[in-house]
């Protein structure tokens, strides 16, 4: 099979979707692999390092996509890459379909099967693809959030720590997942005051128990976040609900409730945002402004930080995308439920029962 590695052209992607490492193993296995020129330099991997493993250079995009069955990326496919896709191909990556729609119709139209790393789930039910950059989210999160409290980027003017004398910033994480754990950790290790919310009450037993004093885990409702969103300096919404759009925890009326220069980091953004006035933004126009409060909605967080995400992320891809090329498409859905978990479109119909809901769209339970 002939394995396709495009450069991403999403702004301010620096993410690459295979090693060389990766390229050498499928090429042992008696794969190609096609590798578009630059593609790894935003993560500080070479073309001739992907040459020694055994790949062949291409120097555009379509190249990579008029050869490869499959195409192995990290972020959806962006407008100017739609027309590329053809019939049969696979394409492994993160869509995140629920956020929307009109990728959702144009990957329906191209006839392709659409393996989306966030719906993935291991035999545990984890999400082993989505995992890692989640941590690498989470962690951001904290470090974006103390950026844009400075007052020279619109914030209060709050050290997340605070100093002898003078009280910590709050900050408040919606959701005690991987984002938010891994939030939640770093928060308190710049000692500030910290309340993560969750539904689920062994989660927040969980944590409870592996968390740090200043850490407090609360049951969340609309009471709780309400009375969180009065004390919040930063507020991380984490939600996930795997292949869906994120619920609105927070909504536009609750803004009147937190203090001017308040900062909200919605890293649940890629699945539409759990904070009804989110709209995505991009690392170079991160934040903007509604109601005094900052919002910081950039979709793909972990772009920033290339090198340590693309190691983390494609030290878990690497080995799917070898069963894919061993086995196909064909193999894949019938044989391997975590490979059909992971399958959201194929040959024009929606194969996820959450996206298809979203988007009020057909849903193929039996793939013919």
């Amino acid at each position: 099979m002939i394995v396709g590695v495009p450069k991403e052209v999403k702004d301010d992607e620096y993410r690459v979707a295979m090693l060389p490492v990766g390229v050498e193993e499928l090429v042992s296995r008696g794969h190609k692999v096609v590798v578009q020129a630059g593609a790894g330099l935003g993560s500080g991997l070479a073309d001739h390092a992907y040459l020694q493993a055994g790949a062949e250079l291409v120097s555009s995009g379509l190249d990579v996509f008029q050869q490869a069955d499959l195409i192995v990326k990290v972020k959806e496919p962006m407008v100017s890459e739609w027309e590329y896709i053809r019939p049969g191909q696979m394409l492994f990556t993160y869509f995140h379909f629920a956020a929307d729609r009109k990728l959702t119709e144009a990957m329906l139209k191209t006839g392709a099967s659409c393996f989306a790393y966030e719906t993935l789930r291991d035999t545990q039910g984890r999400l082993p693809l989505l995992t890692p950059m989640s941590e690498v989210a989470g962690r951001m999160s904290i470090q974006e959030g103390a950026k844009y409290l400075e007052r020279p980027q619109m914030g209060r003017g709050i050290l997340l720590g605070g100093v002898p004398g003078v009280a910590p910033a709050h900050i408040t994480i919606l959701g005690g997942g991987v984002v938010g754990a891994n939030a939640a950790r770093i928060a308190a290790g710049f000692q500030a005051d910290v309340a993560i919310l969750d539904v689920n009450l062994d989660r927040l037993r969980y944590l409870d128990d592996v968390m740090p004093p200043n850490v407090n885990a609360l049951f969340s409702d609309r009471h709780t976040i309400r009375e969180e969103l009065k004390l919040a300096d930063l507020v991380i919404g984490s939600i996930l609900i795997p292949g869906a759009k994120a619920p609105h925890l927070v909504r536009k009326e609750d803004l009147r409730l937190m203090k001017p220069g308040s900062v909200i980091i919605d890293v649940a953004i890629d699945q539409g945002g759990c904070v009804e006035t989110s709209r995505p933004t991009t690392h170079q126009q991160p934040t903007y402004m509604v109601d005094d409060v900052v919002h910081y909605c950039v979709t793909n967080m972990p772009g920033a930080v290339g090198r340590t995400s693309t190691f983390a992320l494609c030290n878990v891809t690497l080995p799917w995308v070898c069963t894919l090329a061993d086995k196909g498409s064909e193999w894949a859905v019938s044989q391997s439920k975590p490979l059909r978990d992971s399958l959201n479109i194929h040959a024009g119909k929606v194969t996820n029962l959450a996206v298809a809901e979203t988007f009020g769209l057909d849903f193929a339970d039996k793939l013919g």
